[in-house]
């Protein structure tokens, strides 16, 4: 139910931000725009304050969250690959299922629904999951694409996201050694722009969808069934075999936030860059994000959690 009254919010600000692009308010410069802040100042707001609440989280926790992120996405890499010859598809559009499979908006979405669901503790456990996924994406995405790995690209992984990621366990290992207490100065700061990531995120998603096509989308067989595939059965299948390793619901919880967000609008950036199939990633990072509304809370159900 907390996460249904949470998608119901998240998808009134998409409606908001579909509004105001309808009205030409919200138009792809201003996104554009907020997009940058979203990633660059909101979201890694987001993930140190998950360093600052009162939780304790034991180290072995940590470490073991650590480790299923990294054979996570082995396995979405994995399942990626064979993602195009299950469904039939040809040409570019393998490229574009590949990436899809592998990257979701765990940003966009992702925190925010952690940090409403479970608190700045959960967020310690997602900023794990962020640095496998950028690390992958500037390579592995990348070489997708364009049909090999690029390694000068490999600068990129050290960016902003990275780096509040490493800032949040040194934060946090900080605290759990020595009696030190930050700065309220700085715990605000970050308190209050981290409040922005939620809203700011969700309107440029929706403002995405003012040119949506349903008609287009909806004679998409292959897309529509793709993305039942990973908006529910490939979560629920990765949490079954992570729950014979993992009891803490917690943990569980956030694993199956990173599996069940939508394709990230990063696959549709890549694309548009290396002249990738940015019909099909626009597509998909659309049908997804608009099914996810309706696909999240089923999972959470269907998992019972």
């Amino acid at each position: 139910m907390i996460l249904l009254k949470q998608m119901v919010v998240l998808f009134l600000l998409m409606m908001i931000g579909f509004y105001l692009a309808k009205r030409g308010i919200l138009d792809e410069a201003t996104s554009k725009k907020i997009s940058w802040i979203v990633v660059n100042v909101g979201n890694p707001a987001l993930i140190v304050s998950g360093s600052l609440g009162e939780e304790r989280i034991p180290a072995s926790s940590l470490v073991q969250v650590i480790c299923i992120a990294v054979l996570m996405y082995a396995a979405l890499v994995v399942l990626g690959q064979l993602m195009p010859g299950m469904l039939r598809v040809k040409g570019t559009g393998k490229s574009a299922y590949r990436v899809m499979s592998v990257f979701t908006n765990i940003g966009f979405m992702g925190f925010p629904i952690l940090s409403a669901m479970y608190g700045s503790s959960a967020l310690l456990y997602g900023a794990m999951f962020l640095i496998p996924y950028n690390l992958l994406i500037y390579t592995y995405g990348i070489g997708v694409i364009r049909g090999g790995f690029f390694f000068k690209e490999l600068g990129k992984v050290l960016n902003i996201g990275v780096f509040a990621c490493v800032l949040t366990i040194g934060i946090y290992a900080l605290k759990l050694t020595t009696d030190a207490v930050l700065p309220e100065f700085f715990t605000q700061t970050i308190t209050l722009l981290s409040n922005l990531t939620a809203p700011l995120s969700m309107m440029v998603i929706g403002a995405s969808l003012a040119d949506l096509s349903l008609k287009e989308l909806a004679g998409d067989g292959k897309l529509i069934l793709y993305s039942l595939l990973r908006l529910v059965a490939i979560p629920l299948l990765f949490l079954f075999v992570i729950r014979q390793f993992v009891a803490d619901t917690m943990m569980l919880g956030v694993c199956l936030v990173m599996l069940a967000t939508p394709a990230g609008s990063m696959t549709v950036m890549l694309a548009q860059q290396y002249d990738g199939d940015v019909k099909t990633t626009s597509k998909g990072v659309t049908l997804t994000t608009v099914l996810s509304v309706a696909t999240l809370p089923l999972v959470f159900w269907l998992a019972g959690l």
